[in-house]
């Protein structure tokens, strides 16, 4: 096995491709060195990503379409989820491109006929249909579940909504709320 020290590496002609090993082989990044990525990202890439949760309860008024406080980040690739002020998503500089957005809220204490809603937002509109449910049973608990493929572009903002009508004020499970998303591609 043999070392090959240099700083720079092209092609013959300046363009085309450059090939750095072959199928089946693996290419390592030694630990403490940096790799340095475009700002369109490697393919294959699903970043940026994240994942913000609720960790205390959080009380929705009646007929009152609310944004979760999702405060806990599970994770956030490129720090552009934003829980302490307004809960929601930004897509960040140089990463525009067709998102998924996966939103889960859970409510206690429906009744018979009380109607509950969750959906994401994209810039302070409703971006999608949302999921509208209509509760039959008696005190119990509903989780729902909301999704969204979008095409974003840098700036734009999102963030999950809930609703209910059910007369009273009504309360969110902790831990069950959630909003992730990533990047699918340019």
């Amino acid at each position: 096995m043999g070392t090959i020290k240099t700083t720079n590496i092209e092609t013959i002609t300046g363009s085309g491709t450059l090939t750095l090993g072959q199928s089946g082989e693996t290419i390592t990044i030694p630990s403490g060195a940096t790799l340095t990525v475009p700002s369109g990202g490697l393919s294959g890439q699903n970043y940026p990503s994240f994942k913000a949760t609720q960790n205390v309860s959080q009380t929705l008024s009646d007929n009152t379409v609310t944004i979760l406080s999702l405060e806990t980040e599970n994770w956030d690739t490129d720090s552009a989820f934003d829980n302490t002020t307004n809960y929601r998503f930004t897509v960040p500089s140089g990463k525009a491109g067709k998102y998924v957005f996966l939103g889960t809220m859970r409510l206690s204490g429906l009744a018979d006929q009380d109607r509950i809603q969750l959906r994401i937002y994209k810039n302070g509109s409703a971006a999608n249909t949302g999921s509208v449910f209509y509760f039959m049973s008696v005190a119990e608990n509903a989780v729902m579940q909301v999704n969204l493929t979008d095409d974003a572009s840098v700036g734009d903002y999102y963030d999950l909504r809930g609703y209910h009508f059910s007369g009273e004020s009504k309360n969110t499970g902790a831990g069950y709320s959630s909003l992730s998303g990533y990047r699918i591609g340019a």
